[in-house]
């Protein structure tokens, strides 16, 4: 008797939905991809927002510590002295571009904590996004110069120069063309799904 008011009581709760807060009807699981959306305010979408985002600065952030401590040892080698105006010029500006994709992937917590309590987290993703948006093509250049720099200074300048342009073609395909290519393909099938009910 017991185990029948049970399933009772599951079923009913499946019918208010998925069992967490009844934020998803059972039809949602069946009925078309729109019924899939998260059921969430304008706010709760911002929160979660800034936490992906948070999640991929601590990727990225990880990067440029590895780029930045091997470049700062880099100068303290013996070899180091060896270098000459071209191959020093390429390492201060690869260290340079390392420090500034550091700062822009640590900007959005400072820009959090300028407006925190300000009831401004769309703005502060909006923004945070874009200075992620930046860091990630500077890492790009700072990733592309050290490959140059160690590259020329092992095997000579031609393959340097070749190393450090592959790479960075090959951030630039990873990591501008493939999620835009992504994006046109999401945007021409809902198009298309659009047109089919019509």
């Amino acid at each position: 008797m017991d185990r029948d008011r049970y399933e009772d009581e599951d079923e009913d709760e499946d019918e208010r939905g998925d069992g967490e807060g009844g934020r998803a009807a059972p039809a949602a699981r069946t009925a078309s991809p729109e019924a899939y959306a998260r059921r969430e305010t304008a706010l709760e979408r911002d929160d979660r927002n800034f936490v992906e985002l948070l999640q991929e600065l601590r990727v990225t952030q990880t990067g440029v510590q590895i780029l930045f401590a091997f470049l700062l040892t880099l100068a303290f080698t013996e070899r180091f002295t060896e270098l000459d105006a071209l191959q020093r010029g390429t390492y201060v500006t690869t260290l340079l571009l390392s420090v500034a994709a550091a700062v822009l992937f640590t900007a959005p917590a400072a820009v959090h904590r300028g407006l925190f309590r300000r009831r401004a987290k769309r703005r502060i993703v909006d923004v945070s996004s874009r200075l992620a948006a930046a860091g990630l093509g500077v890492l790009a250049l700072a990733l592309s110069g050290a490959v140059l720099l160690v590259v020329d200074v092992v095997l000579g300048r031609a393959a340097g120069v070749a190393a450090g342009a592959s790479v960075l073609v090959f951030t630039a395909a990873l990591w501008a063309a493939l999620p835009w290519g992504l994006s046109r393909g999401i945007a021409a099938r809902a198009a298309r799904q659009d047109e089919g009910r019509r």
